[in-house]
């Protein structure tokens, strides 16, 4: 949770972190898990992490993973931990006969951009993400058909 609040003050999201200790460790540990995370350390002390998840596209017929988090502290950058995060996720997809990675990046976080691309990654330009969370799921969820 520490990495994720540092992740959120990061991206100026702070005021979006809801999550605590027990949904993370219900989300990673229960027999019911819904995603996975690798831990980096370097010099035998954590320094950042990746959250991934699986995915699936009915496009290839395979599975995918999705990137949710990758975060290796300020101080820490440049020292191969990020990079060696990503290709553990680029390696579990392989594994698992994936037909593909993807993740989502803040335009802003050129630093990130710049990470990715030069790790052969390419923008989804004529993509736009879009989401329903908190009060808006709830509310359609609701909708009657009428609505």
């Amino acid at each position: 949770m520490t990495f994720i609040r540092e992740l959120a003050e990061y991206e100026k999201l702070s005021m979006e972190v809801i999550s605590d200790e027990k949904l993370l460790s219900d989300s990673l540990f229960s027999d019911q898990k819904t995603s996975e995370a690798i831990i980096a350390e370097y010099d035998n002390i954590k320094v950042g992490f990746a959250l991934f998840f699986h995915t699936f596209s009915t496009f290839l017929g395979k599975p995918g993973l999705y990137l949710e988090d990758l975060y290796v502290r300020p101080d820490m950058r440049g020292k191969g931990c990020g990079k060696a995060l990503f290709k553990k996720v680029a390696q579990l997809a392989v594994e698992r006969n994936c037909g593909r990675l993807e993740w989502s990046v803040l335009n802003w976080n050129k630093p990130a951009i710049d990470f990715y691309k030069a790790n052969g990654a390419k923008p989804m330009d004529e993509w736009t993400v879009y989401r329903l969370s908190n009060k808006k799921l709830s509310s359609f969820s609701k909708k009657n058909e009428k609505n």
